[in-house]
């Protein structure tokens, strides 16, 4: 099973949160409060977001959090690197020579890429807006430039 962590499904609500009140600027207690997350997970995820560039900060009396870019321009897979890595569904994708005993007699060496590379492009396609719009299936909302990439 692949399963994302407990952090960066809370990264993603945090975003999502930030997404509907843009371009308000949120402190970390605050997005807290409306997302029922705990406060210290808050905090550390956006400081993981900040380090990423997915959000910007602002000191100061009426300082926080906001995105750093329109919520469009952001997509799933930097959320997911952001808090994860790069996505890699094994240890052989992307060059990542080394790091597996096995891999100069695997059969299969090399070919998890063409997996790895669909499942990118498909996290790339989807946006932080269409993943928050409310009540709306991220496939409704959908441009014709995202099926195209996901037919790659």
């Amino acid at each position: 099973m692949m399963k994302l962590s407990r952090m960066t499904d809370y990264g993603v609500v945090v975003l999502s949160q930030m997404a509907q009140d843009r371009p308000a600027v949120a402190t970390a207690p605050s997005l807290a409060e409306a997302t029922g997350l705990p406060a210290p997970s808050v905090s550390k995820l956006l400081k993981a977001f900040a380090r990423a560039g997915l959000v910007s900060s602002q000191r100061g009396h009426y300082g926080g959090y906001k995105l750093a870019r329109s919520p469009d321009e952001i997509n799933v897979a930097e959320i997911i690197a952001a808090l994860e890595g790069p996505v890699a569904l094994t240890a052989c994708v992307d060059g990542a020579e080394g790091r597996c005993g096995v891999e100069l007699s695997c059969p299969i060496r090399g070919r998890w890429d063409t997996v790895n590379t669909a499942i990118r492009l498909a996290l790339e396609g989807i946006s932080l807006s269409e993943l928050s719009a409310p009540n709306q299936s991220i496939f409704d909302l959908a441009p014709p430039a995202r099926a195209a990439a996901m037919s790659r």
